[in-house]
């Protein structure tokens, strides 16, 4: 099965994408306005958090990488593709990433770091595809060999920051209600 295939397939389900797409960031919204101020960097609240941000995030990368291939490789016409397999989950993940970030610092999360250095990679290489494509027409008309190696240093430079945000083991910070000490 291509991934082609699959988005038709996907296209199949276009209720229950809407109804999951609309719901994730609508929970985040709730959720928010059913604690306190303040509060979303505690416990249980950050792993709820957490939850609803891999929840629209995955999608949301996926349907980010699809739509970019689409507009940039593939240079199809967006106005023909199906809203809610291509265009909705990014919305959502932004709306939801939003809602979140109201109520709790993201840094705080368990494993936004990480999701973090995920779009970071999936950017870079992104930006390598697109470089190793155009690269002979950049090269031959206009761009200089030297802007070329620069650019090249620093989209390494994104790319290993992203890999090390992705795979480095860092201990998830405490937060916790402080404690009074006794009278």
């Amino acid at each position: 099965m291509s991934i082609e295939e699959m988005l038709q397939k996907l296209g199949a389900y276009n209720l229950h994408l809407l109804l999951f797409f609309i719901a994730t960031p609508t929970t985040a919204f709730v959720y928010g306005k059913l604690h306190k101020a303040g509060m979303g960097n505690y416990k249980p609240h950050k792993y709820i958090y957490s939850v609803l941000i891999y929840l629209a995030s995955f999608p949301g990368i996926f349907a980010s990488v699809i739509t970019a291939y689409s507009l940039f490789i593939t240079r199809n016409n967006l106005l023909k593709v199906n809203f809610i397999v291509y265009i909705l989950p990014i919305i959502s993940m932004i709306i939801t990433i939003i809602f979140i970030k109201k109520n709790a610092e993201l840094e705080h999360l368990p494993g936004f770091d990480r999701l973090l250095g995920l779009f970071a990679l999936l950017g870079t290489t992104f930006l390598f595809v697109i470089i190793i494509l155009k690269t002979k027409i950049w090269l031959v008309f206009g761009g200089t060999f030297e802007s070329f190696i620069l650019l090249i240093i620093f989209l390494f430079a994104i790319l290993k920051w992203g890999a090390h945000m992705l795979f480095y083991n860092k201990s998830d910070p405490k937060i916790d209600i402080p404690k009074f000490p006794n009278n």
